[in-house]
This record gives structure tokens, sequence and C-alpha cells, in this order.
């Protein structure tokens, strides 16, 4: 890595007189970062600091989970600039998220699996989330209802359904994700998804589906001929 001071580039260059002429796409992920910095150190310049962070952290999703204590073992990153950093991607992270709002329609698998997947398949514990939607399949609420392990004593029908009569819903989608990666359905899985089957039928509440979540995919158990 060259230390060029950013005032050694020429203007178009410079990371701000850029994403203003040319617009935040034409900047690489260094220079962005740069910007967030603001400055740099008296010996190294803020684009330095910002190339020394991409080459410690090469994969954006490893910064999406990044502590204050590992950005600030960088020289030259300090508390106020590792804030900065964090909250600008976690700003950006609130934004790319599809949320999953009162009245969109779910009209297929993917669909709800494009929906909510960028907020769950990177979580570190497992959630299980309920989505309730009308009778046209038009969301009415979402909740998440379980965090950790699941299993059969965890994933209660009663805590699922509970959340449906509330909201007099006609069906339920659940979803949860799989920290490992691999949405590859678990014993468990398919056998929580059995239960609510059995469940919302003698309740009239149609189980539509259960997506599985990873960071390469998902996996519908409707696709997969288990509901």
């Amino acid at each position: 890595m060259i230390n060029y001071m950013i005032r050694e580039l020429p203007i178009n260059e410079r990371p701000r007189e850029k994403l203003e002429l040319k617009g935040p796409k034409m900047l690489n992920n260094a220079e962005l970062i740069a910007i967030l910095l603001r400055t740099g150190t008296k010996e190294k310049s803020a684009i330095y600091l910002a190339e020394q962070i991409v080459h410690e952290f090469p994969n954006l999703y490893a910064l999406k989970n990044i502590s204050l204590d590992e950005l600030m073992k960088i020289k030259g990153i300090g508390k106020a600039k590792a804030i900065q950093i964090i909250a600008a991607i976690e700003l950006g992270d609130r934004t790319n998220q599809y949320v999953l709002e009162r009245g969109m329609q779910i009209k297929s698998p993917i669909e709800c699996a494009e929906y909510i997947a960028e907020e769950v398949k990177t979580l570190e514990q497992e959630h299980f989330i309920g989505i309730y939607l009308d009778t046209k399949n038009r969301i009415l609420a979402k909740k998440t209802l379980f965090i950790g392990s699941l299993n059969r004593s965890l994933v209660h029908p009663r805590e699922v359904f509970k959340e449906a009569l509330r909201h007099g819903c006609a069906s339920i989608i659940v979803v949860h994700n799989h920290p490992s990666g691999d949405p590859t359905p678990s014993p468990q899985d398919i056998s929580i998804t059995k239960r609510l089957i059995e469940v919302g039928e003698l309740m009239g509440i149609e189980l539509l589906d259960h997506l599985v979540i990873g960071t390469d995919g998902y996996i519908s158990m409707k696709e997969e001929k288990y509901i």
C-alpha cells in the first residue's frame, strides 16, 4: 500500500470530489471508507487507513459484525473513527434490508426469501420468525418468536398460533436461518414443520411454507414437498 496523502491526488481522484463528480458507485470500498474516516493521522492518510481496513477485512460481510475493539486494533483507527464506521455499516444494513411491511403481498417462496434473507442470513444465532397473512397472502404481521438452537420443545405451536389468532390471519409462513450458512433442512426442521402443519389443520390456519435461510440461498419446505 502506498501512503498517498489525499491532497497529493488529482482533485477528481480525491474520494469526496470523485463521489461528487462521478457518483458513489464509481468509488471502490477503500475510497468510501476513507470518506467515513474524514481524516488520517500525521503519518497515514485516510486512504491508507481505509486500504488497511479493506486488506484486513476483504469480505464486506466480515465488516457486518465487526466490533469496536477489532477495528481499533488497526493502527491509526481510534474509537471515534471505529464508531463512525460501525454506525455507517449499520445504517447501510438497515437501508438494504427488505423490510416486510403490513399489506405487502407474498406470491411465492422466492419472493418471501428475497424480502427476508438480508435480515436473517448473517445472524449468529438461529431466529425463528412467523409471517402472518390474510386471505390474499398480504402481510398482517411479522414477529421473531424464538432465538437459539431450534428444537421441538422450544418451537411450540402454541406461541406460533397465538400470534395467528391475535392477528386474525388466514395462513402463516415461518422462516428461520442457519448460522452455518447451509440452508439444508435438518431432521429437526422437518419435524417442526410437520407439527405446525398438523396444528394448523386443526385450527383452520394453513402453514403455507417454512423457509430455511442460509448465506448461500434458501430452502422452501413447500418446494421440497414437505408441505
